[in-house]
């Protein structure tokens, strides 16, 4: 990053291949669609060019981007909130046909975190699919350590219970 602002040419390009795969699937763990997400990811790195000049060297760097990430998925959110309103709703879409089901020994992690709340979700993605310490989660959702050791703790309370769910379910099926 600091190479960044110092107009290195290569800089961007470095920055973006590192990162781009971990702030996608931040945004595909918080709810986005594919689409969605390549769009916020797009709005991510125009953001960052923009405000490039306020990165502090010598701070850590991925704090600084996931915050302006979360704020480009607030913000696309509400834009989407703000479309939805104007659209009419359309008939009844005809019936896709019928798929095989995959017989999976476990849910997907995007299955599993998309069923815990919108901040829980967002910290342990940052902690686990963005690599992120607490102090820096905390830092990029403006709350304090002890706020995000909580979310955590309870969103992984919570995934025990999915899996746990699940696992009963599949001796279940097994069973019969």
């Amino acid at each position: 990053m600091e190479r960044y602002q110092q107009a290195d040419p290569k800089a961007p390009a470095a920055l973006v291949v590192t990162l781009s795969p971990a702030l996608l699937r931040f945004f595909v763990s918080q709810g986005a669609s594919r689409e969605h997400a390549d769009d916020l990811l797009q709005e991510t790195w125009l953001r960052i060019h923009r405000v490039r000049h306020t990165y502090r060297p010598g701070m850590p760097v991925l704090p600084w981007i996931y915050a302006i990430a979360r704020r480009a998925r607030v913000d696309g959110y509400r834009r989407t909130k703000r479309i939805a309103l104007h659209e009419t709703a359309m008939d009844v879409l005809p019936e896709r046909t019928a798929q095989v089901e995959l017989r999976i020994s476990c849910p997907a992690f995007e299955t599993l975190v998309a069923a815990l709340p919108e901040a829980q979700r967002e910290v342990v993605t940052m902690l686990k699919v963005g690599g992120l310490t607490l102090e820096e989660v905390a830092c990029a959702t403006s709350s304090t350590v002890g706020a995000v050791k909580q979310k955590v703790h309870r969103a992984y309370n919570r995934l025990r219970k999915l899996l746990q769910v699940h696992a009963e379910e599949r001796a279940k099926g097994a069973a019969q």
